[in-house]
């Protein structure tokens, strides 16, 4: 797998190599990340954006967790223009924007929250979406609860409805929960060891893109630095 070098930045300082991790509902995306990051030796956040944007927003996690990755039906929900209308969901995300941006100045690998979109200006991040088909995303559901199927289908469904949702709206519609993607992975086909394997693949191709981007800066500058040198020898 190679990446090609312009399409990085070697400035690594401002544009760290960052991993964002969007998932279906039930395809495993947060135990395929907390794998990837014993892979590759970097930080893994997921429920530790909500807890970070929650004490800035001075609300209980359990508060907040109402309105993760949902989108609220309180009166005037969809009018976030209006700062009087702003549900407790806007207020929230507000937060939510600061701590990925916070976090993602360094190489780290972040689960949802629209963190693709938040830092989409990043040309070295690799936004990733983990999914299945809806009946191996029922299945996995079913089996870890313990419940049958016609109750792991309603729950599927309605959260996956809700982190749809919650992308059209944050996005203002610019960018759907499988939009503008790197890498896609079917956790049904691959298995977790298996998505893990490829998104790992991508995050070194996408390193020593970098790596050959800096080192032909480098040489671009050293090139033009001898020329100015020829041009204006030392008398």
């Amino acid at each position: 797998m190679s990446i090609d070098t312009e399409a990085v930045s070697p400035d690594v300082e401002t544009y760290p190599v960052v991993v964002t991790i969007a998932r279906d509902f039930g395809a495993e995306g947060h135990e395929i990340g907390k794998m990837l990051s014993l892979e590759l030796g970097i930080p893994f956040y997921d429920n530790e954006v909500l807890v970070r944007a929650s004490e800035r927003a001075g609300s209980s996690v359990s508060d907040a967790a109402a309105y993760d990755e949902q989108c609220a039906a309180e009166l005037f929900a969809f009018l976030p223009d209006r700062m009087d209308a702003r549900s407790n969901g806007d207020k929230l995300f507000a937060h939510v924007v600061d701590v990925v941006q916070e976090l993602g100045s360094q190489s780290c690998i972040i689960e949802g929250r629209l963190s693709d979109y938040i830092l989409r200006d990043n040309p070295n991040r690799i936004a990733v979406l983990v999914t299945a088909p809806l009946d191996a995303r029922i299945e996995i559901v079913r089996s870890k609860r313990g419940w049958d199927e016609k109750r792991a289908k309603k729950l599927v469904k309605k959260m996956q409805r809700g982190r749809e949702l919650f992308y059209d709206r944050y996005s203002k519609g610019k960018n759907g929960l499988h939009d503008n993607k790197d890498i896609v992975v079917n956790r049904a086909r691959f298995g977790r060891q298996g998505c893990v394997d490829i998104i790992a693949a991508a995050y070194r191709a996408k390193v020593a893109a970098i790596d050959a981007a800096a080192v032909a800066e480098a040489d671009a500058t050293g090139a033009v630095a001898a020329d100015a040198t020829a041009a204006h020898p030392a008398e």
